[in-house]
């Protein structure tokens, strides 16, 4: 029996990175108007 929410097949978007435009991948659809951050990128604008 499995249990959980199948992580596993999450749809991936494609989007540009507000820093350093390369393209990047995202497990959530971009909104217009807010910056979408590559895995280099997005350790700077963490708010801890």
């Amino acid at each position: 029996m499995a249990f959980g929410r199948g992580f596993g097949s999450r749809e991936m978007h494609k989007a540009t990175c507000a820093d350093c435009g390369n393209e990047t991948t995202v497990p959530f659809k971009p909104i217009e108007g807010r910056p979408v951050y590559c895995r280099d990128c997005y350790p700077k604008h963490r708010k801890y």
